[in-house]
């Protein structure tokens, strides 16, 4: 049996690789957010003579990429185990994203973007379920969102990048640089990372689960659901009377809180314009919208492991709501305040969405909840660059623009409300 299905335990395995090798694979998701769009000016003025169509139908197929994803593989997860699923995806991420800066023509270059993104979009639900599982407070919040600044740390360094390499190299070496890390982080991966434990207990695999839990301090999960053979269909369970409820409430929740995510980077620069803020300002209010996003992470996951992430994710959407709204009021300097304080509720509360649905599934399905969280999520990162767009044509984006989008965080608010509290551990 290869390394890669279930490795040897050594001294050197330790719950402390999990976070850091998991934070790296998830900085390859804030790569892919914002990469096309630091590449778009310059795929416009190259050879391949696209226009704008072409290229929102590359990045639509890069998100529904995602969205099969984080529905299948998410899924395979519980099947084969978090560790084999996540060193695979990050590997066929990497090798398609360097595809890509050798694509001869914006045909197979949607290909591999779209190929690319079934990796990484099975990536984010595994990487969930390893840190939340190697965690000393599982059920909490602090797990997640800590795991999820690498996604906005991500972000700004491919944004800096793009800055360096883009004029003397050509927009291909940005999918280049994408895809480098995999040649330090996929052996780390191998040697280093170790299979979750509630993973192991769920497929019978006790004398393996014990072992790993004593060399990294854990104390496996006691529960019954813990210790019952895994069903071999996982997605099926989420659809049963004892889980359907919180299906429901998570999906649309989701799908809520990525609309606002994705919505909000494609389009708040342009809103703001239209409000009348010069350019300079509005791209300098994004980079405020997601430096409060890492300091909405930061908060959030504290507030979620005293209150819970249920709660927690109640207190931020409603929070983004009120926010969002207020931002249709003209101020000067005080509009990076209420900007920041967009960035602090509308981020985290996506990521107290994935908290709680690791919270509230156990260990046999949880990577398949997280990943079917994270697939019909992306159908709302769809959607929200739709719907900013629309109130731009229409010419209503302010202050109707803020509106809709605090309407969606209170439709967030409202399904997260009708789900179960869960006892976290």
């Amino acid at each position: 049996m290869s390394t890669i299905e279930r490795p040897v335990m050594r001294r050197t395995t330790s719950a402390l690789w999990v976070a850091p090798l998991c934070w790296a694979a998830i900085l390859l998701d804030g790569f892919d957010l914002v990469v096309l769009g630091t590449v778009i000016p310059s795929i416009l003025d190259g050879n391949w003579n696209v226009g704008i169509g072409t290229l929102t139908t590359i990045t639509t197929l890069s998100l529904v990429g995602m969205t099969i994803g984080a529905l299948t593989i998410g899924t395979l997860t519980d099947i084969i185990g978090r560790r084999r699923v996540l060193i695979f995806a990050v590997t066929a991420f990497s090798f398609l994203t360097l595809l890509c800066a050798l694509a001869p023509n914006p045909f197979l270059f949607g290909l591999f973007r779209f190929l690319a993104g079934i990796g990484l979009g099975g990536a984010l639900p595994t990487a969930l379920a390893l840190v939340n599982e190697f965690s000393k407070k599982q059920g909490g919040g602090s797990a997640s969102t800590l795991l999820m600044t690498g996604y906005h740390v991500g972000a700004v360094a491919t944004a800096a990048l793009a800055l360096v390499l883009i004029d003397p190299f050509g927009w291909q070496s940005m999918f280049v640089a994408g895809a480098l890390p995999a040649i330090v982080l996929v052996p780390l991966m191998i040697r280093y990372l170790p299979e979750s434990p509630a993973y192991l207990l769920s497929r019978g695999r006790h004398a393996e689960a014990e072992a790993i839990a004593t060399e990294c301090g854990l104390t496996l999960e006691t529960r019954p659901a813990a210790t019952v053979p895994a069903p071999s269909q996982p997605a099926r369970m989420l659809f049963t009377p004892k889980f359907l409820r919180n299906s429901i409430s998570i999906w649309v929740t989701s799908f809520m809180g990525l609309l606002l995510v994705y919505g909000l980077n494609t389009w708040l620069p342009t809103i703001m314009r239209e409000a009348g803020y010069d350019l300079g300002a509005a791209l300098t209010l994004l980079l405020v919208l997601n430096a409060g996003a890492i300091v909405g992470l930061l908060i959030a996951g504290g507030v979620a492991d005293r209150i819970g992430p249920r709660t927690a994710c109640i207190v931020w959407f409603a929070g983004a709501a009120l926010f969002l709204a207020l931002l249709s009021i003209k101020v000067s300097f005080g509009i990076y305040i209420l900007v920041f304080l967009a960035g602090c509720f509308v981020f985290s509360a996506q990521v107290l969405v994935y908290a709680y649905t690791s919270a509230s599934h156990p260990a046999s399905i949880r990577a398949t909840a997280l990943g079917w969280s994270a697939g019909i999520g992306r159908i709302g990162a769809i959607c929200g660059p739709l719907l900013g767009g629309l109130l731009l044509d229409a010419g209503v984006a302010v202050p109707w623009g803020f509106y809709a989008f605090a309407l969606v965080g209170l439709i967030g608010l409202v399904a997260m409300s009708t789900s179960r509290a869960v006892r976290t551990a």
